[in-house]
């Protein structure tokens, strides 16, 4: 028995010591070894609402949840009941490939102001752009109400579009560099960063750069943003083909896009907590932090990943739902949307989902 024992370690011994995985976690510490991949097989996953039409942000009031859908709606779902209520905008909502409604985030007195922020593209004289306004909900539909920011230009691709209100009270914004790379490490332009913004919209007096929105420059295509309770900010970021990125961020730092990206190093610039590697894409979309950990969507990827932040280990949590675009970590559940809908995911039946499971898994 004792023979079949030691047989048994060394064979665990050498699989494990003969795995292999190209994605990296980059710190001044030794780097730590990968917890292997675990997809969740024994917790049923439970679906709060389908028939999603490209569902793109998660928000949540008391037991109400709304989403945003890039063709230009927000989904109720309250009590078990789902109600699309129509979005009323100033612009016309531009329909090329990842643009429309984008970031969307209730404003910390809701209940009584019944008002929220958002993110969209838009086409004016056949030039397109991005906004970030207040919607007003007036009788079950979102009128746009105030404009905060104009004219944040936006190519083909990379609108970048997440809008979260962090721990200190000020709306964050992540702007992708509108396939203009140089955009990202000229301070003078929006593009190809994280923005820190009054919830009036004026500049805030301590923001790193003078009478300027920047709060941290050289992303490429940021799309989710996640702050612990010690107010420490992350975000993540799609990288070119591959060497996507988990970054911290720090006020006035410079993240090094186009010049560096992934495990890449230069003085004065930021390298990510963990990068997928030149041989992997993840495609990392929006992200929520719990315990320690940051919960992150994956497009390409298909799958939720968690990264212990303190250990540095990363695993995939759940997969076998195809894209995922956003995630929100409530009490006792993580939250998630499928994005199947999008133009680059093959549709499951009654895509895309809002799916639920608990935290204890």
């Amino acid at each position: 028995m004792r023979i079949v024992l030691i047989l048994m370690m060394l064979t665990i011994f050498l699989l494990v010591g003969c795995t292999t995985n190209k994605q990296q976690y980059i710190s001044n510490e030794p780097p730590k070894v990968e917890r292997d991949t675990v997809e969740i097989s024994n917790v049923e996953l439970e679906v709060i609402a389908d028939k999603l039409a490209t569902p793109w942000s998660i928000e949540h009031n008391d037991n109400t949840f709304y989403l945003s859908e890039r063709p230009g709606n927000i989904v109720k779902i309250a009590q078990g009941e789902i109600e699309r209520q129509r979005v009323i905008l100033k612009k016309n909502l531009a329909t090329s490939s990842e643009a429309g409604l984008l970031g969307f985030v209730l404003a910390p007195d809701f209940p009584q102001s019944n008002l929220a922020y958002a993110y969209y593209t838009y086409v004016d004289s056949s030039k397109q752009f991005n906004r970030i306004i207040t919607l007003r909900l007036e009788e079950n539909r979102w009128h746009e109400d105030q404009l905060l920011l104009d004219h944040i230009k936006s190519g083909s691709y990379h609108h970048g579009g997440r809008l979260e209100i962090g721990s200190d009270g000020k709306l964050y914004a992540t702007i992708g560099d509108a396939l203009a790379p140089s955009k990202a490490q000229d301070r003078d332009t929006l593009e190809g960063k994280i923005l820190r913004i009054n919830l009036d919209g004026s500049v805030p007096s301590d923001n790193p750069f003078p009478n300027s929105y920047v709060y941290s420059y050289g992303h490429r295509n940021p799309q989710g943003m996640a702050w612990a309770m010690d107010g420490t900010l992350y975000a993540s970021e799609h990288g070119n083909t591959a060497n996507d990125e988990i970054n911290r961020i720090e006020a006035g730092r410079n993240y090094g896009w186009p010049i560096i990206e992934g495990a890449e190093k230069q003085a004065g610039m930021r390298v990510p907590l963990f990068t997928s590697g030149s041989n992997t894409t993840w495609a990392p979309s929006g992200m929520s932090y719990n315990d320690g950990k940051l919960y992150v969507a994956a497009l390409k990827g298909t799958a939720v990943l968690e990264f212990n932040v303190e250990k540095g280990e990363q695993r995939k949590i759940i997969s076998g739902v195809g894209r995922i675009r956003d995630i929100l970590v409530d009490g006792k559940y993580l939250y998630f949307i499928s994005n199947n809908t999008d133009g680059r995911g093959i549709p499951q039946e009654n895509d895309d989902k809002l799916y639920r499971i608990p935290l204890s898994f």
